[in-house]
């Protein structure tokens, strides 16, 4: 059953065509890919040669999608991003017709993802160079014993970046054991440029001492160096019976929950058509989540450092580095995992095996209890009335560079919904010549990080997660406001000197609708439908009880990285919805400039009551390194909250069984 279950899910969800008619917002399946890059060449648009960053859904608009009657031909068309020999361009191509609707070169705003071949082509490169090979050999290293991990060089406006398409490529000594990153060689790296496949500059700063201890993780590794811990009785999840989830194509439902699920390269697992049952009702809550953009800033200014300022979902692709999930520790035994298929350079469909997992979990807590004191009496005790809880979590893990990031959406019996964001992998390090912090050169090593272990600084850094949610309360039309929580006027002849009460805020524009977030001033926000009457007349809505957030003391006007993503500057934004404006940090974010952002979407401050709005929520956390993040740090969960507000008529968890 479940391997039934994998396979016919898989079909729309995530690669080979099972069903004639498939749902729009489905992700293109592998034969969808074969024919997008055959209408192309017929067309003469590309050639065998030309390389593809680029091929995924093209979506109907929003307006077709929701008046589909699940019967009728919605053509089918794919966006894709290409080379040519002018640079890089863009096609809109009709799969269902055979015809290339649209193509042209992309402005220099910014450029598409990197593409593997280029990595591998860099990598290549920087271990050929004369200049790298000199360096090499004053640390007494060949580049037969180097690696080098080329990576995307951000954008400071300068000369330099104008007509390029640049990488910088540090490098490391080729691992004894499981870690790639243990002994940097710090003090040298190169720029290489993708567009004309040269490098262009070789940084050498100094000679730094290279650690000698390779810091493996495997579990061999780790019990040669301090042992394993005593066996012990293992706590597993376990799940009685069959799965609950059921598949109807890319249909999931669950419980009180149905949903979408498709892979897109960019932002990853995109989920659409969120709906609950409300007492045999589906109401429709979202129209689609994803993630839209991750931004991570090292706060190092060295000349090998200060450029580290990835956009990890626009320049890599968290779709792209989907990474196989393993049963027992990634997902419990029992989840079902299912494939993600996106293009390689080439256009073909590349799948990724059990890059999705879908399981039901009890964590032990109760979804809700009382224990009635009046009730008991000295001839009976009567227990607390209660109900387990369950969870619905579908997840996802992309590994870029030294980083895995887990996503999760998880849904609760009660309404609530939690996206979830669990950071792991491996610190990015640097080479110092400091063992300890009692050497004279600690204090200056670690400036700008922390000494985690001998002659290896992790550098302090941050993680900012946006994702956009466009919520539809039972239509596209909603109102956004928010709640914010302000002292109470108490009369005079009240025992009581300080309260609060609720004062709601309707924004009535996109300038109007953005937000930083701070105990100091709470607020709530919420998407509410003000067209229908609820039960008890209430306006149903649904909002975003909090958040993981944070701010730093950035200078969005004159730093470029920063410049480049503004959209960090408030936690929360508002748009009216249009089809083309996805990604907070703009359409390419490759050395993107910045014209392109959330924080431009909202320039021509649109009115927002009563229209199709869709919000935009950063999660962030600042990272200072420690010791205990080595070799290998801990998740750390950073969440998003979404929960029901009078939208139900009463708690949904009440009709659990025992």
């Amino acid at each position: 059953m479940k391997r039934l279950l994998s396979t016919v899910a898989a079909g729309l969800v995530l690669g080979t065509p099972l069903y004639a008619q498939p749902h729009p917002l489905d992700g293109l399946t592998s034969d969808e890919y074969d024919s997008v890059v055959s209408i192309l060449r017929d067309a003469d648009v590309v050639s065998e040669e030309t390389l593809f960053p680029l091929i995924e859904l093209q979506e109907p608009p929003k307006a077709e999608v929701l008046a589909w009657d699940g019967d009728s031909q919605i053509a089918r068309k794919a966006l894709v991003h290409y080379t040519s020999t002018d640079g890089f361009g863009e096609a809109i191509v009709n799969i269902t017709s055979g015809e290339v609707e649209e193509s042209g070169l992309i402005d220099e705003q910014g450029q598409p993802m990197i593409m593997l071949t280029e990595f591998m082509g860099a990598l290549q490169a920087a271990l050929s160079d004369d200049r790298m090979i000199e360096a090499l050999a004053k640390r007494d290293l060949t580049p037969d014993q180097t690696f080098c991990l080329p990576l995307t060089a951000g954008n400071f406006l300068t000369p330099e970046y104008e007509g390029n398409r640049l990488m910088k490529i540090p490098c490391y000594v080729v691992p004894e054991g499981s870690n790639f990153y243990a002994k940097p060689i710090e003090g040298l790296s190169a720029t290489y440029d993708l567009s004309t496949n040269t490098i262009t500059e070789v940084t050498d700063t100094g000679v730094v001492d290279v650690p000698e201890d390779p810091w493996g993780y495997t579990e061999e590794e780790i019990d040669a160096r301090v042992g394993l811990r005593p066996e012990t009785n293992r706590a597993r999840l376990s799940r009685e019976g069959e799965t609950n989830v059921t598949f109807d194509g890319s249909e999931l439902t669950w419980d009180i929950w149905k949903m979408r699920l498709r892979v897109d390269k960019r932002p990853g697992l995109v989920v659409s058509d969120i709906r609950a049952d409300d007492q045999g009702t589906w109401r429709d809550i979202i129209y689609q989540a994803h993630l839209s953009e991750v931004f991570v800033p090292y706060m190092d200014p060295d000349e090998n450092w200060y450029w580290r300022t990835y956009m990890d979902s626009g320049e890599y692709g968290f779709g792209l580095f989907l990474t196989p999930l393993t049963a027992g520790v990634d997902c419990p035994d029992y989840a079902t995992f299912l494939p993600a298929v996106v293009n390689d350079d080439s256009g073909a469909a590349m799948e990724i095996p059990d890059a999705i997992c879908i399981f039901e979990r009890s964590k032990g807590d109760p979804a809700w209890r009382h224990f009635e004191v009046f009730a008991q009496s000295e001839d009976q005790f009567v227990p607390a009335e209660g109900r387990p809880h369950t969870e619905l979590v579908v997840r996802t893990a992309s590994e870029v560079g030294n980083y895995d990031y887990l996503i999760d959406y998880r849904f609760h019996q009660d309404g609530q919904m939690q996206i979830m964001v669990g950071a792991t992998g491996l610190d990015a390090v640097k080479g110092v010549n400091s063992t300890s912090m009692s050497d004279d050169g600690a204090e200056a090593d670690t400036d700008h990080g922390t000494l985690i272990a001998p002659n290896l600084v992790a550098a302090n850094h941050d993680h900012y997660f946006n994702f956009r949610i466009d919520f539809d309360i039972d239509q596209p039309k909603n109102t956004f406001m928010t709640m914010d929580i302000v002292p109470a006027e108490v009369s005079d002849d009240s025992p009581r000197r300080s309260m609060w009460e609720v004062q709601e805020n309707v924004p009535q524009s996109e300038a109007e609708a953005s937000y930083q977030i701070s105990a100091m001033k709470p607020r709530y926000f919420m998407m509410m439908n003000q067209d229908r009457k609820g039960y008890l007349d209430h306006t149903p809505g649904w909002m975003i009880h909090h958040g993981s957030i944070a701010y730093g003391p950035f200078d969005f006007a004159n730093d470029p990285p920063f410049a480049r993503n503004p959209w960090l500057e408030n936690s929360v934004w508002n748009t009216v919805q249009k089809d083309n404006e996805r990604y907070a940090g703009g359409s390419y974010a490759m050395q993107s400039d910045g014209s392109e952002t959330l924080a431009t979407y909202v320039e021509d401050d649109e009115p927002l009551p009563g229209q199709d709005v869709v919000t935009w929520f950063t999660a962030g956390f600042h990272h200072i390194p420690r010791m205990e993040d080595w070799p290998v740090m801990s998740t750390e969960w950073k969440q998003v909250h979404i929960m029901p507000h009078n939208f139900f008529a009463m708690n949904p968890a009440i009709s659990l069984r025992k």
